[in-house]
């Protein structure tokens, strides 16, 4: 059995609703990685005054749409194509959406309520 097969059938089990926190919660956290990167980066890595520095953004900028594209839409492109389930692919997508949105209100209220606006 494939790994897309195991994940398949263990997604199955949960609703749609948690299946959606989890790959809203990976994103957020993904995203979480590659700021604290843009935030400490000189730190680490020190002033990159050449060609290198904006290569290695735009690489980095065209590595995480790809990866935000899977955690986000490969499960519910499993759904649409193989298991032929429209609606259930739609509806993952608005709830994962719908999660990013709280997550991008709480990380404003957080920002907000410890004065950094």
């Amino acid at each position: 059995m494939g790994f897309f097969q195991k994940l398949t059938k263990i997604k199955m089990k949960w609703s749609l609703g948690l299946i959606a926190f989890g790959q809203a919660l990976g994103l957020a956290i993904y995203c979480g990685l590659v700021g604290l990167l843009f935030w400490r980066g000189n730190q680490w890595f020190g002033q990159v005054p050449n060609y290198w520095g904006p290569l290695l953004f735009l690489i980095l900028f065209v590595t995480s749409a790809l990866i935000s594209a899977l955690l986000v839409l490969g499960y519910p492109i499993i759904l649409f194509w193989r298991k032929k389930q429209v609606t259930k692919a739609l509806r993952l997508v608005a709830y994962t959406t719908c999660w990013l949105v709280s997550f991008i209100f709480i990380v404003l209220a957080i920002i907000f309520f410890r004065g950094n606006i």
